[in-house]
């Protein structure tokens, strides 16, 4: 189904510009920060630091005002690995803490491209063996359990939160049990071949266009073997049984919705239990939207379910699912 003639139009004129981002990767940070600004002081929150090779990571709590759970998000932001910090998106912890009744701790990782693959997940990674390493601890100060921790993460921060969760398999050091992936960016190739339509049907009309993440992962990466890494394209791992359960939402008109279905029906075919949901009518980073937005409402609606283990609600998700495959392949 395409969008209809009124909306593309809105859509176009909240698209990023046309710039090159390998050049401009300064001001696409600066103007991050200016569409975001932090309002630390709405929420309930708290800076702290977790230290890796001496450099010390800054990291944010979100507590709500009503706790509903003992769970904690750890959640890596978007931004291509190039822009995006903690506070640009204090607004989406903020409002993620809030919609789910659950904490949230934010990661300020190192930015490519002066701190190349794999600075930036290494950090996610030493925060994340941190906090299972207190919520280990007998007694702890954050009153949770290793299960209680969720990995989470949209766009580059959805790519993080897979390759996370990667390492942690190979490593054995800790492991998540559940993960949280909003349209991530799990592959590499975004040029005229790749093997993914939504590349070419989203990639130049609306808001992330193939271009900027072509940039991005050319930022990103040390060298092009890198594009065949794992924890820099998740999809390539070869095995992903024992990864963690895991809610997948990709956006109907976003260039990464075909891979993140792809990469969800991986997990799918290696016995990961994963519920997978496309937001219709929705934009890469729909997510980071107030949740006046239906799309925004709904997902949160699809996450809370995930969480509380609705299986009614999950029921629904698959039947929306199948029946819209069945109606595509019908009208192929």
């Amino acid at each position: 189904m395409a969008i209809n003639r009124l909306a593309a139009a809105a859509l176009r004129l909240l698209s990023y510009p046309n710039i090159d981002v390998k050049k401009n990767y300064r001001l696409d940070r600066a103007a991050k920060r200016l569409l975001h600004p932090s309002m630390k002081f709405l929420w309930q929150a708290w800076d702290h630091t977790v230290t890796r090779d001496g450099y010390p990571i800054p990291v944010r709590l979100f507590i709500p005002d009503e706790l509903r759970s003992q769970d904690i998000f750890l959640f890596f932001h978007g931004g291509g690995w190039v822009s995006g910090d903690i506070d640009s998106y204090t607004q989406t912890c903020g409002t993620l803490a809030k919609m789910t009744g659950r904490r949230v701790l934010s990661v300020d990782y190192r930015l490519a491209p002066e701190h190349r693959f794999p600075v930036g997940l290494e950090d996610c990674y030493a925060v994340a063996r941190t906090l299972f390493a207190v919520c280990a601890e007998e007694n702890s100060p954050l009153q949770a359990c290793p299960q209680d921790i969720i990995l989470i993460g949209d766009s580059a921060g959805g790519n993080l939160a897979a390759a996370v969760s990667l390492m942690a398999a190979d490593r054995g050091e800790f492991m998540p049990r559940r993960q949280i992936l909003l349209y991530p960016a799990v592959q590499s190739d975004f040029g005229p071949q790749s093997p993914f339509p939504s590349v070419r049907e989203n990639g130049r009309s609306y808001l992330l266009t193939a271009a900027n993440i072509a940039d991005y992962l050319a930022l990103y990466m040390r060298s092009e073997a890198d594009r065949q890494n794992p924890y820099f394209s998740p999809l390539l791992a070869p095995d992903l049984h024992g990864q963690p359960k895991t809610l997948l939402i990709t956006a109907e008109y976003d260039p990464l919705r075909d891979e993140g279905s792809a990469y969800a029906e991986r997990l799918k075919q290696d016995d990961v239990p994963i519920v997978y949901y496309q937001a219709p009518d929705a934009l890469h980073g729909f997510f980071s939207l107030p949740p006046v937005f239906d799309a925004v409402r709904d997902a949160y609606r699809v996450l809370n379910a995930f969480l509380d283990g609705d299986e009614d609600i999950l029921r629904d998700i698959s039947d929306i699912k199948e029946n819209t495959q069945t109606d595509e392949a019908s009208q192929k």
